[in-house]
């Protein structure tokens, strides 16, 4: 049994079996546990995370989300298809003009001011997972891109489904409420379940099946990497 008691398969909150992105998960099994069971998600959880952890997270994800912007113009380039390509701009344009406004004014609650976070160096943590995304982009083409992204897309999306369900959730006095609250929401579980279709129609067009121990591969070096951005946070807290 996974902590909190349930089986790693019953906390599983989105993709129905048979979806690319389910098969995946399932193959990756140990890494992706990894990443969203890790301790800096159960402080997060119960409220117990360090702020240190918490401040050192929230500076380095707002580098992380500009290279994710970058990740998306180049699914942009990547893709044939019209409707693909207005559907990555999409994106882009959402993450520069909506989700790193929204990033900027949470750490302003924080006391953390975009020129603070723009002047941060790169932790090494940031740099692995943010290149290892955009190399598998440029040496691949879209499927392997969108393959290396889902952990973060989906993941986030089916941690804050399994906060919502874990017993040891703490809600009023969680410092971390607002943070639980946007992602186990209808807005960002509706990003995860468009992401997933997405995998689903990539992978029936571009073979796959033929490609599934390369996939698997990608899938899981994502899981492990975003673990260590986890651990990166962490860290901070000595």
């Amino acid at each position: 049994m996974a902590e909190g008691g349930f089986s790693a398969k019953a906390r599983d909150a989105l993709a129905a079996p048979g979806t690319l992105f389910a098969r995946l998960r399932d193959a990756a099994r140990p890494s992706w546990e990894a990443y969203v069971a890790h301790p800096f998600v159960r402080g997060l959880t119960d409220g117990s995370l360090p702020e240190a952890a918490f401040r050192r997270y929230l500076t380095q994800d707002y580098l992380f989300l500009i290279h994710f912007a970058r990740a998306y113009a180049l699914a942009a380039f990547k893709h044939a298809r019209v409707a693909d390509i207005r559907e990555a701009a999409a994106t882009l344009h959402a993450l520069i003009d909506h989700e790193m406004k929204l990033h900027v004014a949470y750490c302003a609650q924080w006391g953390i001011d975009e020129a603070a976070m723009e002047r941060e160096p790169e932790a090494e943590e940031t740099m692995a997972y943010t290149r290892y995304v955009l190399e598998r982009g440029l040496a691949g083409d879209v499927l392997d891109l969108e393959v290396a992204l889902a952990p973060c897309v989906i993941g986030y999306a089916e941690i804050g489904a399994r906060m919502a369900r874990d017993p040891a959730l703490r809600v009023e006095g969680n410092p971390y409420r607002a943070w639980f609250e946007m992602y186990s929401g209808a807005e960002f579980r509706g990003v995860a379940e468009a992401a997933i279709a997405r995998l689903d129609r990539l992978g029936a067009a571009r073979g796959a099946e033929a490609r599934w121990d390369d996939l698997v591969r990608t899938f899981d070096s994502a899981c492990r990497l975003e673990a260590r951005f986890w651990q990166m946070g962490l860290a901070a807290a000595g």
